[in-house]
């Protein structure tokens, strides 16, 4: 009998009650297990409550981890889930995963789809399982980005979207219902909290403390020190409250951006923020706001030229590890290559304005050392990976001429047409009910009017109002939808359109981050040699290329 262990995954709270999604994937993965004779379900299972599968790194996910752990100690054979996206939906990571559990011997099955391990030596396989990540994570995307517009005109109206309460205000029930029945919160100033924040900003404005600074004399003082968010004042929370525009009664969005794993704070006029202030939320005066803002931008200037490097501009680039640093070895000596940058400086004629930038190098540590070494020692990065990212591109494509992969899109589509024609369905389904609600307030008017109908005839006016505008919602999303069904019918009638229409795995590798460079090139790659006369790239399988 194969062991069996279920993986649940829910991304919400509400899907965290007895009759929400949990209860649902439990069930139906039990259904699954009970069908296959030779299975035996274990008393253990993992659960992953109200987290990303787009966001969320694998090692972020302390549940896959476990179920690595547990695969790497023999104790189950099988992994089975609702479906694919309960794993992940990250399009090379998440497949990485998947075949760093096979190599321990478990297999991932899913209630929708049956196993998607393919097997290591499988190639054609692990490619069909990175499009099929490839595929969720554009959905997630998508689905991102249409909540993100939402969030921006929402916010540039002066809502609050939610989330954790900013240091110095409280969420309180506003009143409010949402579409989906949820009680809605709004913002409230904490007056105790608000003097801190209004010190702070007298700290950074009139006394021109830093944040580190300011943080350590609110921790000498006994009753900031009481204020303290987590008993402590820390220079990140000081900055975090000296550049929210939320204390001058501004809500704002998009204030910071996921890249490479880590969150980056952007600059102030790439904000979305409210057009015009909330005075009930309000701490700092306008001006003070302003000139506070002036003031550590121009402290941070005189900071920026770096010692040694006055009166000189530097066009940095924080890229992060290169991503052929694990598999690129020197050509001379044998020995790895590691991160390496040098500085180049140049002067503007015009303006005799100096300026560096800095260029990654790929650097032999043997020359670094002293050591006897034949040839060049350091490599220009840029130039390495153009060389060595032209060869991936033809080894993938190689990878996509196969009649296999097309079968594999072919279904993919098929599965997309049927989705689309079911959400045109309901969207039908809910416009026949609007109008015939319009319909129904509409025949009532009469009554109003002669108050013989417990609605004035303003009110069932608003009332057929609203639904107008919820009518044409629904026919705008219907037009919409249909518009894409004809398309996708247009482009993808037959094989050879499909195959015309298939998305190149070399553009998605050129256009992907660096670590989701580095994960596909260690998968790829077993080693590359470099010297000053040529490169050797040795592919883990041989494909022609």
């Amino acid at each position: 009998m194969k062991r069996v262990r279920m993986l649940l995954r829910v991304s919400s709270n509400q899907q965290l009650e007895a009759d929400g999604d949990l209860s649902v994937q439990r069930q139906l993965v039990k259904e699954y297990v009970e069908k296959q004779k030779d299975w035996k379900l274990d008393e253990k299972e993992y659960f992953e409550g109200s987290s990303s599968a787009y966001k969320n790194t694998v090692m972020d996910r302390d549940i896959l981890k476990e179920a690595l752990k547990d695969a790497a100690a023999r104790e189950y054979d099988i992994l089975v889930t609702y479906k694919d996206d309960r794993i992940g939906r990250r399009m090379w990571e998440i497949g990485a995963y998947v075949m760093t559990l096979k190599s321990n011997g478990v297999d991932i099955y899913t209630v929708k789809d049956g196993c998607i391990s393919p097997e290591n030596d499988d190639i054609m396989g692990q490619m069909v399982l990175a499009l099929r990540y490839g595929s969720a994570q554009k959905s997630s995307s998508d689905t991102g980005m249409r909540v993100k517009d939402t969030a921006q005109k929402l916010v540039q109206k002066g809502r609050f979207m939610g989330g954790t309460a900013p240091y110095g205000y409280e969420l309180v029930l506003s009143g409010e219902i949402s579409k989906h029945g949820r009680a809605l919160h709004k913002l409230q100033i904490i007056p105790e909290r608000a003097k801190a924040v209004r010190y702070i900003f007298h700290l950074s404005l009139y006394r021109e403390y830093g944040s580190a600074k300011i943080a350590k004399k609110l921790n000498e003082d006994a009753h900031y020190k009481l204020l303290a968010p987590n008993d402590t004042w820390k220079s990140a929370t000081v900055s975090s409250i000296l550049t929210n525009p939320i204390y001058a009664g501004y809500t704002a969005y998009k204030r910071r951006e996921h890249r490479n794993g880590q969150y980056h704070r952007l600059d102030s006029v790439d904000w979305i923020r409210a057009e015009v202030p909330n005075e009930e939320i309000r701490i700092i005066d306008q001006d003070i706001w302003d000139k506070t803002q002036a003031k550590r931008k121009c402290r941070a200037a005189k900071f920026c030229q770096g010692a040694g490097r006055e009166n000189v501009r530097i066009a940095g680039k924080k890229d992060g590890m290169l991503s052929l640093i694990d598999v690129i070895y020197c050509g001379h000596c044998g020995r790895k290559l590691t991160n390496g940058t040098k500085y180049s400086y140049w002067t503007i004629k015009a303006t005799g304005e100096r300026r560096a930038c800095k260029i990654p190098l790929y650097r032999c540590p043997a020359m670094q050392e002293g050591m006897p070494h034949q040839g060049r020692g350091q490599f220009r990065a840029d130039k390495i990976e153009a060389v060595v990212y032209d060869y991936i591109g033809r080894y993938l494509n190689r990878m996509q001429e196969s009649t296999e992969m097309i079968q594999e899109i072919e279904a993919c589509r098929n599965e997309e047409k049927e989705a689309l024609e079911n959400e045109m369905k309901r969207l039908s389904g809910e416009l026949e009910k609007i109008v015939h609600g319009i319909a129904l307030m509409q025949s009532r008017i009469p009554d109003a009017m002669s108050g013989a109908y417990p609605l004035r005839i303003e009110e069932i006016a608003a009332a057929i109002g609203r639904q107008r505008d919820k009518e044409m919602t629904y026919r705008r999303l219907l037009d919409e939808k249909t518009k894409l069904l004809a398309e996708n019918d247009l482009r993808y009638g037959c094989r050879e359109k499909v195959k015309e229409t298939m998305p190149s795995f070399a553009r998605l590798f050129q256009e992907a981050d660096r670590h989701t460079q580095r994960v596909l090139v260690n998968t790829m790659i077993e080693r590359i040699e470099v010297t000053g006369e040529q490169i050797v790239i040795r592919f883990k399988m041989q494909t022609g290329v």
